[in-house]
């Protein structure tokens, strides 16, 4: 890693809280929030490989699992995923705490060893993503090709960038998850009222013009929301 001013590296490191920020209250998608993520704190710290790690809580056990880099080496964005007990990932988002490596080959914790040998990766720091709950939802990895003994500056400040990415990323997926949700509803009212014309129509009950619905959806391979459009579409035409 370069020295720099340590002026200029706090500057530098507010201008990608500035950026992350940014993003809580942009419409990115998760996949592209987190590439901005890696890619900005990579620029601004210099390492050589920022990777950011996400725990899946849909698996059981959890897992954490990349999720995203800005390394272009094969043998560091392969899919990969650990348990919460394995690797450095999982010590960091187990104690909630970051963990600096001077030499990651001689690091017991340190898994991908023939991995850090091949792009010869040497230290490296995992901070936590934690939220004001103080959950931790993932961790973020910098790592540099020659012996760098990062300062508790430094650290603290990597710290203040994955925590802010952690909150950009919960909204992001607040975001998803609030479009889904209004998405089905809306769905579920266009679906109630083509019910109502279909029954109106054809002189028969909801549950049967659901299941005409249904069948339409799948005759055609359309969605059922889009049946109902075309139902109440049709209605339209023929009231006028």
């Amino acid at each position: 890693m370069d020295k720099i001013d340590t002026s200029d590296k706090n500057n530098k490191y507010i201008k990608a809280l500035m950026d992350i920020s940014g993003a809580i209250t942009s419409d990115l998608f998760l996949e592209d929030l987190l590439k901005l993520i890696v890619m900005v704190t990579a620029k601004v710290t210099g390492v050589d490989i920022c990777s950011l790690w996400l725990i899946d809580e849909s698996e059981k056990p959890p897992k954490i699992r990349l999720k995203a880099t800005q390394a272009i080496a094969p043998e560091y964005v392969k899919d990969r995923s650990l348990n919460l007990d394995e690797g450095v990932v999982g010590y960091v988002a187990t104690n909630k705490r970051p963990l600096k490596i001077k030499n990651v080959i001689n690091n017991k914790k340190f898994k991908e060893k023939d991995m850090a040998r091949k792009l010869k990766l040497v230290s490296m720091v995992g901070v936590p993503l934690q939220l004001k709950d103080e959950k931790v939802i993932g961790v973020l990895n910098c790592f540099t090709s020659e012996i760098h003994d990062f300062s508790e500056t430094e650290i603290n400040l990597l710290t203040a960038v994955a925590n802010q990415a952690a909150l950009a990323i919960l909204n992001t997926e607040l975001m998803v998850k609030t479009k889904v949700i209004q998405e089905e509803l809306e769905t579920r009212k266009l679906v109630e009222r083509s019910k109502e014309v279909l029954m109106q129509r054809r002189k028969i009950k909801g549950d049967e013009a659901y299941r005409w619905i249904q069948k339409q959806s799948m005759n055609s391979r359309k969605s059922i929301r889009q049946v109902a459009e075309a139902i109440l579409l049709s209605e339209e035409i023929y009231q006028d």
